[in-house]
């Protein structure tokens, strides 16, 4: 059984999308299809996507080689992550955690706490001998100069796979009631009481060993866009506090060998026309010509309010929202600067010659998209380029 709205009820995710086929050296091909939750990297020229909604299958493309198009590579060697983390190190890809069915067969889904790694120059996929300490679904994964990977949030997977297994095991025409009450007490506590990770959790994959550097002094996110602005420090753009509910804010963590330190920046702004952001999950993020692009993205409108009033299943009768704003991080400041062709989120993002590279996504009709373009900031402005 696949992870659903109807399961989820909200839960932010991370979207991608993969695709193969020939373009012009000044096209930016699209994707033979569209992904939802898996993973971007980058291996040196090469842009790879996959996972998630596309199974155990992922993409790359050659950027010296763009008329190419996308080139399949080697399958997952396990069960297909939803949402896991991914970073590169040492030229090698490594996927942490994710959601999904452990067997085909399997009553409900759990959250993985298993390490992958690929090797681009074998093409192949290797599970390491190593657990992840935390429920890694929807963590966000960074790589440090001396090659570690520093990972920030991810759920609680005792707590989630329960609420998982409970509401799959009732039939929710059949028993509506029961269903609701499941759903309702799992969606209707604080943000604190999901025990989500709060711990900068890191990974030296010389040793496969695991440590930490502390926690997060504010609430740990999930689907949050994360950029690096120099080397060791990484903003964390948004994300969700609990399932349904986002927060705008923006922070800032600098790593000095085992060292962690935090700085808050200002809030992403409310978009035009508009007095409240209620902040972004799956949202596509970049640096470009010493800017933070921020875009895209999902939330809930009107669910910060209800928070605000106490009332903690705050997406409850709200319908989902896919944000088409693009803002830009300069001086320490943000700014407007455009909007996507449309509202999408929970896509890839990468940082090329030029501008930012959207990768795919998901559209208002939850239809995974195939797209690729560029976001080019110019003069206070936005040009897109497909």
């Amino acid at each position: 059984m696949k992870l659903g709205n109807d399961v989820l009820r909200g839960l932010g995710a991370l979207v991608l999308v993969s695709a193969a086929g020939a373009a012009s050296a000044e096209d930016w091909p699209d994707l033979p299809l569209g992904v939802k939750n898996g993973i971007a990297a980058r291996i040196d020229d090469r842009l790879i996507v996959g996972l998630g909604s596309a199974g155990q299958d992922l993409y790359a493309l050659d950027l010296s080689d763009r008329a190419g198009g996308w080139q399949a590579l080697a399958a997952f060697g396990g069960p297909a992550p939803s949402q896991p983390a991914a970073a590169v190190s040492g030229g090698a890809l490594y996927v942490f955690s994710g959601s999904g069915n452990a067997t085909p067969d399997a009553a409900s889904p759990i959250v993985f706490d298993t390490v992958s790694r690929y090797d681009p120059d074998a093409d192949r996929w290797q599970t390491l001998d190593t657990a992840a300490p935390a429920g890694l679904l929807g963590a966000s994964a960074v790589t440090l100069e001396d090659g570690r990977i520093a990972i920030f949030g991810g759920y609680n997977k005792q707590l989630f796979d329960t609420y998982l297994a409970d509401v799959t095991a009732i039939d929710q025409e059949a028993d509506p009631e029961g269903w609701d009450a499941v759903v309702d007490a799992y969606m209707g506590m604080k943000p604190e009481d999901y025990d989500w990770n709060d711990l900068v959790l890191v990974f030296d994959p010389a040793t496969e060993s695991w440590g930490d550097l502390g926690a997060d002094p504010s609430l740990p996110n999930t689907g949050s866009a994360v950029v690096e602005t120099a080397p060791g420090t990484f903003l964390i753009v948004n994300g969700e506090i609990k399932p349904g509910l986002r927060t705008d804010e923006v922070k800032s963590v600098t790593i000095d060998g085992d060292e962690a330190s935090w700085t808050r920046i200002a809030a992403l702004p409310a978009p035009e026309g508009s007095e409240v952001q209620e902040g972004l999950a799956g949202a596509y993020a970049g640096l470009v010509d010493d800017a933070v692009i921020v875009a895209g993205g999902a939330n809930f409108q009107g669910a910060r309010a209800n928070a605000d009033a106490g009332n903690w299943y705050a997406h409850d009768g709200l319908s989902k929202h896919w944000a088409s704003e693009v803002f830009a991080l300069r001086d320490g400041e943000w700014s407007q600067i455009g909007t996507l062709p449309e509202g999408l989120a929970y896509g890839a993002a990468f940082a090329v010659d030029d501008g930012l590279l959207i990768v795919g996504g998901e559209d208002k009709d939850k239809a995974a998209r195939d797209d690729v373009f560029l976001l080019k900031p110019e003069d206070g402005g936005l040009t897109i380029v497909d």
